[in-house]
């Protein structure tokens, strides 16, 4: 059930009906047509801007069309007034029973309530995380991959057929490097001092990677040059981080549906074939790029290379694939990575990136863009910064790391849930601040507590019930007569629960995970208010001792509160507390 689409459905088939009186024209377009919370909630429970959009192409005045329009909407049973207000906006107020109608299909439905046909099985793929291969995760890497995780069931949720992956960055240089840092804990295991050079990975992550290599090849790398060992031990320490990887996901409860190694792109025609797309295109040429603005650098050389003519399809300047040497550009490999995305069928592309990937949104939305012919979105949301604090001073780097605080870290010190809810507490393009003391404190400026604490309160009260023999079962709680009046504290709380559904297209129309933790905050902020005007109102509090059949009534909103609770944490990834410790 999703009210505030049932009423819009109403709004629409009153139009067509003054549409087919001639009291409107044909031909208009009702899409822009919205049923929304009316800001000051005085005002009713929806209002409706259909005369306000309407008004123009009928050529109509807004106000003559929004009281017609009222007058046929006042005719639905489920509509209890329907005033213009303005210059042409309806406030639409319900019948009470309505709301029980909502808390009842909470409660049959559980934790699919608010599910969604938006997405209509449209094939979308969600590339997060991705880091390089060659350490432990920071603690960006953490947002991303939260980020990613809860947009990825978010659009799971509202109907799209969802597709986690993961890209391996293992074909540039810095496997390279990775393998050399490697190598010198493989000599260190081996009894000898490690040559940590300047460039080399410094962290003691690679100490038991470099144990693993001399069990595997005792002393029989040694003496030998470089180039014998170089490639094998690439692929080893690769695979190890990988492993490593994964287990610092799983910490995050992050599972992946694909992990696509770059490499795989090289020596197999799939960079060669994607770049050819492009040239069938007319978008591949040899040319000579305008220096850098501002001051130039010593090194800079005109010089022809291959690019792509990124500037047709919104780019700032055309982007080298191929140096001037014949050697791949980083963009080469990525454009072809994204062209295996669209051969494998995906309608819609998201790619989630650290902020200081801000330079490449235009360039892959271009290559994309030009490789399915407009054909494929591609949205990139960017990460920005997260800053730790402990004890109201930066925390410090991981030793283990060598230059950054882990994701390990992180979720060892404040678990996985509260680092999960308090990376959504902020939209994904803005700064946000992890205070260790402050996401674990137990106060409503907690939003991580606040919210569970609002779940947990009703799994209290439940356990009550049941310890004075009653049934509070969902399939009880569903049945239970709700249709009489409400209390302005209970009625608030309601109507918070009925905007669910609408909050959850809401939010996987923007790929904003991050409206889920802000509506759940809300949500939790009304069950509070209920329950503490319950303290000095005992009539509103959820147990009415002594009256089990006033009682469920009282649950059964509750319930259904925690119910939506519930499925929003999912979401989100983190699990609903019962009680608080």
């Amino acid at each position: 059930m999703n009210l505030f689409s049932d009423i819009r459905a109403a709004v629409i088939a009153a139009l067509n009906e003054m549409v087919s009186e001639g009291a409107l024209p044909d031909g208009l377009d009702f899409s822009n047509v919205a049923v929304e919370p009316p800001r000051d909630p005085l005002h009713g429970d929806m209002a409706t801007n259909a005369a306000m959009v309407l008004a123009k192409p009928a050529q109509s005045k807004p106000r003559d069309i929004a009281e017609a329009l009222a007058a046929k909407l006042a005719g639905d049973a489920r509509i209890a007034s329907a005033d213009v207000a303005g210059p042409g906006f309806i406030n639409l107020r319900l019948e009470p029973s309505v709301w029980g109608e909502v808390t009842g299909a909470v409660l049959g439905e559980g934790v699919g309530y608010g599910r969604s046909d938006l997405g209509a099985g449209v094939k979308v793929n969600v590339e997060y995380v991705s880091a390089n291969p060659t350490g432990p995760m920071h603690v960006g890497h953490t947002r991303g991959a939260v980020f990613g995780d809860a947009l990825a069931s978010l659009l799971d949720f509202a109907g799209y057929d969802v597709t986690r992956e993961y890209y391996i960055n293992d074909g540039g240089a810095q496997v390279d490097v990775l393998a050399r840092s490697a190598y010198e804990r493989y000599r260190e295991a081996c009894g000898l001092e490690p040559e940590i050079r300047e460039g080399l990975y410094p962290g003691d992550y690679l100490i038991p990677v470099g144990e693993a290599i001399k069990a595997k090849y005792g002393d029989a790398l040694l003496d030998k040059p470089e180039e014998d060992w170089l490639a094998e031990i690439r692929e080893f320490a690769t695979e190890k981080m990988m492993d490593m990887i994964r287990e610092d996901l799983a910490l995050l409860g992050v599972k992946m549906d694909v992990f696509y190694s770059e490499k795989s792109l090289y020596g197999t025609g799939q960079i060669e074939a994607a770049l050819k797309r492009l040239e069938d295109l007319g978008l591949i040429y040899e040319g000579v790029l305008e220096p850098p603005k501002g001051k130039l650098p010593e090194d800079w050389e005109e010089r022809e290379q291959t690019l792509f003519r990124s500037t047709d399809y919104g780019d700032d300047v055309d982007r080298p694939v191929k140096k001037s040497d014949g050697a791949w550009t980083y963009f080469a490999p990525d454009i072809a990575y994204h062209w295996t995305k669209i051969e494998r069928g995906f309608d819609l592309l998201i790619d989630v990136f650290g902020a200081d990937h801000g330079g490449y949104v235009k360039r892959m939305k271009a290559a994309v863009a030009a490789l399915s012919e407009n054909r494929v979105p591609l949205d990139i949301k960017l990460i920005q910064l997260v800053k730790l604090f402990k004890n109201g001073e930066p925390f410090k780097m991981s030793k283990r790391a060598g230059t950054f605080v882990t994701l390990r870290d992180v979720v060892e010190q404040a678990g996985a849930d509260v680092t999960r809810f308090h990376m959504l507490t902020r939209k994904n393009d803005a700064p946000l601040d992890f205070d260790f003391d402050k996401v674990l404190e137990q106060s409503k400026d907690n939003p991580v507590f606040y919210v569970q604490y609002a779940h947990a309160r009703v799994c209290s009260v439940l356990r009550k019930a049941a310890e004075a023999g009653w049934d509070m079962s969902d399939a009880r709680l569903a049945q239970v007569d709700l249709s009489g009046d409400w209390h302005e504290a209970e009625l608030s709380l309601v109507k918070k629960i009925a905007e669910w559904p609408r909050l959850v297209e809401i939010a996987a129309r923007a790929n904003e995970p991050h409206r889920i933790a802000f509506y759940l905050y809300d949500l939790a902020s009304e069950l509070h208010a209920l329950w503490n005007r319950g303290n000095d109102e005992p009539a509103l509090r959820f147990l009415q001792e002594g009256d089990e059949a006033a009682s469920a009534a009282k649950i059964a909103l509750a319930r259904a509160c925690a119910v939506v609770i519930s499925a929003g944490l999912g979401i989100l990834g983190v699990t609903p507390a019962e009680e608080m410790r």
